[in-house]
């Protein structure tokens, strides 16, 4: 076996026979792995901690011919602040979820690695609402899988300086002259339009740093979920939570 060392975080964790774990941890490195730890589950295990969902940092393991062991972890953050937050915890889990959705073996996932974390740190800033962090996280991931909408220009023409409306089948925003191709088209605040620019062209380290008005907002959160429902096909069970108990 070999011995590697990756930087990345733990999405989700389970248990594996009587004292194991098996865990999955989105990687800079090699995309998403699952790792087992073993004896993890002890009270003395040194892996106790460090395998634990939200834990950031530097994972020493042996890659296998099928799977990882994990050996060591040196965590920077294990984002502690969400366990006192039934909220923050709810939201996190589910942004874990959908990271886990969108990670693949062995592929570039330091995009997807780096929105998670500056998304988490976010999440437990009192700064920014849970509910904006939200649309941006998903519209974001969105955009980086390559599904993304187009809020430059029209989808259909490609015309920059005609006012636009919002076509979610149709992948962005459409002029005016467009607008008998894009029947589901709406109006949108020009806000709202701005926004969308910078979600989608921000780097990431660059995206927690704004605030919207309640109308935006709204707008924003009716508009990401309706492009979210039709990209991804599949229903998770944190978001189910989350809603359940937010209420959004």
């Amino acid at each position: 076996m070999n011995q590697i060392t990756v930087t990345g975080m733990v999405l989700s964790a389970a248990p594996a026979g009587e004292y194991d774990k098996r865990v999955v941890i989105v990687t800079k490195e090699r995309g998403k792995i699952a790792a087992f730890a073993r004896g993890a589950r002890k009270p003395n295990s040194a892996l106790l901690g460090v395998t634990n969902p939200f834990s950031f940092g530097v994972f020493k393991v042996y890659e296998g011919r099928t799977s990882y062991t994990l050996m060591s972890a040196s965590i920077s953050n294990y984002f502690s602040e969400l366990r006192g937050d039934m909220e923050g915890t709810c939201y996190g889990f589910y942004f874990m979820e959908l990271a886990n959705y969108y990670a693949r073996e062995a592929n570039d996932e330091t995009e997807l690695l780096k929105l998670l974390y500056q998304t988490l740190r976010a999440l437990v800033s009192p700064k920014i609402p849970n509910r904006l962090v939200r649309c941006i996280y998903e519209l974001k991931s969105i955009s980086i899988n390559g599904e993304g909408p187009q809020v430059f220009e029209c989808v259909r023409c490609g015309d920059r300086k005609k006012e636009k409306l919002f076509s979610v089948k149709g992948g962005g925003l459409v002029c005016e002259a467009c607008i008998s191709k894009a029947p589901d088209a709406v109006r949108l605040l020009t806000s709202t339009i701005y926004t969308l620019q910078y979600i989608v062209s921000s780097r990431v380290e660059k995206l927690y740093s704004f605030t919207v008005t309640e109308e935006v907002l709204d707008e924003l959160a009716e508009l990401v979920k309706e492009y979210r429902e039709l990209h991804i096909e599949k229903s998770f069970k944190s978001l189910e939570i989350l809603e359940t108990i937010v209420g959004v």
